[in-house]
């Protein structure tokens, strides 16, 4: 396996880079959590399920005493309305990597089309995609955000995705543009020319093939930034009108005065998990820098 291993070099580097390996085990540990969300609310929440004759968990629901530190009942207390924490939170995360799944997916597969187009063809259609991407570059995106938001009568996790998601694909579509334009004078591209080869073949089995370790990068980078561009939507009141989410804790927190109350169950939880995930993707991102680029190698 070692041996493999260093035959294939870059995944090597990979696997040995301590920066990729620490960010993905925290990154993966979030995934799990959240995937076991609903298991890990039940197994708190066992004796409300049983008294209530309930069968559905709902992080909305008024289930305790409201102002109630953390205890065997509610492992991370109660919020000022008396809705368990901790559910709020294992639910709030997973609608948390979800934003960050679709909008940072979509914003990445946006950019990558636009920038592979743009890049290849060249004159008018790189001019009119560039002349797209550059007014949307210097429109300010959370300036956006807040007026499409705003307007909609119902905002649902999928909704909020997508609105970031077409808004945060510039930056993705001008890089990607830049290495297309250096990759399709090598000479690969120019013999499939050649041969006749449509286009969209030499874009997408050419071209996009050598640009894979930096398109991973890229859509790390995007599920971050969507990630964040959610929390600011929901801390100013525009995010999900239905459902939780960790931004949304964080606004109910700040506006009926946790800290001032001593609460520092209900806001610094989602508060350190939305700036661990955030610096995990930026290690985990690092470490791939380092392992794609052969002068960062630490040998």
């Amino acid at each position: 396996m070692k041996e493999w291993l260093k035959k294939h070099d870059t995944i090597y580097f990979m696997l040995t880079n301590k920066r990729f390996v620490g960010g993905m085990i925290f990154i993966v540990a979030m995934v799990l959590i959240a995937i076991l969300g609903p298991w890990l609310a039940r197994l708190e929440l066992n004796w409300y399920l049983e008294e209530s004759g309930t069968k559905n968990l709902d992080p909305t629901a008024n289930i305790g005493i409201p102002y109630s530190p953390p205890s065997s009942r509610h492992w991370l207390g109660t919020n000022s309305f008396g809705q368990d924490v901790f559910m709020q939170l294992v639910f709030g995360l997973r609608s948390s990597l979800l934003i960050g799944i679709i909008g940072g997916g979509l914003a990445t597969l946006i950019g990558l089309i636009v920038g592979f187009v743009s890049g290849y063809s060249g004159g008018m259609m790189d001019e009119l995609l560039m002349m797209l991407t550059n007014i949307m570059l210097v429109i300010p995106t959370m300036a956006v955000l807040i007026i499409i938001a705003a307007y909609l009568p119902y905002r649902g996790v999928l909704i909020e995705s997508i609105i970031i998601g077409l808004t945060g694909w510039p930056w993705t579509a001008r890089a990607v543009r830049s290495e297309t334009l250096s990759l399709k004078s090598r000479d690969f591209v120019h013999l499939a020319r050649i041969s006749a080869v449509k286009p969209l073949r030499i874009i997408f089995g050419e071209i996009a093939p050598n640009m894979l370790s930096y398109v991973f990068m890229v859509f790390i980078l995007q599920f971050g930034g969507s990630i964040l561009a959610a929390v600011g939507l929901d801390f100013i009141g525009l995010g999900p009108t239905r459902g939780t989410s960790l931004g949304l804790m964080l606004q109910q927190a700040v506006l009926w005065n946790a800290i001032q109350l001593g609460m520092w169950w209900w806001i610094i939880p989602p508060g350190a998990i939305i700036t661990a995930i955030v610096a995990a993707l930026y290690t985990v991102n690092t470490g791939l820098d380092e392992a794609f680029n052969p002068k960062l190698r630490e040998m």
